[in-house]
């Protein structure tokens, strides 16, 4: 009988060690809290009265230039870090973001959509399938769900307003929502690319979400950024291609193509900047 009751103690033991070992095993030198309990900076309130001036645009961040690839990378979860594009599905089908159809040209955040409307928007990430019925012997089509082709989306549509502040004295932007863009050749012969808005999400809603999801930083991986932090600091490089404008907010390949299209993009980005600089006297 104590033979037996040792026994069932050495193994209750050797049980409990495992699981304590189990608990111990961290990949890195501590389990990390900072980003689990970080909160998006709060912005200034801003008052109707203090803004004078003000310009919406919309902006395109292409994921293929280096300095944006932090929302391109990495493309499966590594260490609790994540892609932007990742994270937004991930919220969207756990109905913690909502998305707005991306074929409203009038009001981007108007028509809410649901998560499997997402994944149609991806176009084929239904694939169809011949399959041998084991009974009879004959071929009969079925369809399977396949992975969403997340690497497809390599672009980024961002709109945001500019306007100046007379309280503050100072020209300040914000972010009203993003766009993920899809990429893609209909046809694998064909060289031509086609470009597809998948969905918008509204900019503010998200904020408490991507404050949690840190990228890596190549300089100091202590001190990771938040994709919050990228957004707010404005750690990317864009370009814009289209303004709010009298012609049904008509975009900059309407009426501009190739070398032309690139100076009116410029044109616009120095108006912007030129009104606060108007303002002042030397």
């Amino acid at each position: 009988m104590k033979k037996l009751v040792l026994i069932i103690t050495l193994v209750l033991i050797g049980a409990t060690s495992q699981n304590l070992l189990k608990a111990q095993v961290i990949d890195g030198l501590f389990a990390k809290k900072t980003t689990i309990d970080r909160k998006p900076a709060p912005l200034p309130v801003i008052r109707e009265s203090d803004v004078i001036w003000s310009k919406t645009v919309w902006r395109i961040i292409d994921f293929r230039e280096k300095s944006n690839q932090h929302f391109y990378y990495p493309t499966r979860d590594i260490q609790g870090r994540n892609n932007l594009v990742n994270i937004l599905l991930k919220g969207i089908e756990d109905k913690r973001i909502t998305a707005f159809d991306a074929t409203i040209s009038d009001n981007e955040f108007k028509e809410p959509i649901s998560y499997s409307q997402v994944k149609q928007e991806f176009g084929d990430s239904i694939k169809h399938i011949k399959v041998t019925d084991l009974n009879t012997g004959n071929d009969r089509d079925s369809t399977i769900q396949s992975e969403l082709p997340v690497r497809d989306v390599k672009q980024l549509e961002v709109k945001e307003i500019w306007f100046f502040d007379k309280q503050k004295s100072t020209l300040q932007v914000r972010i009203l929502g993003i766009c993920p863009i899809r990429v893609f050749k209909k046809d694998p012969k064909d060289s031509t690319f086609v470009r597809k808005r998948l969905f918008w999400v509204y900019y503010p809603e998200i904020r408490p979400i991507l404050a949690k999801q840190e990228t890596l930083n190549e300089f100091n991986e202590a001190r990771g950024l938040s994709f919050d932090d990228i957004f707010i600091t404005r750690k990317f490089d864009g370009y814009i291609v289209k303004e709010e404008n009298v012609y049904n907010n008509r975009s900059i390949e309407e009426y501009a193509t190739g070398e032309y299209a690139f100076k009116e993009s410029e044109r616009i980005k120095n108006s912007i900047f030129d009104y606060e600089q108007d303002l002042w006297e030397y």
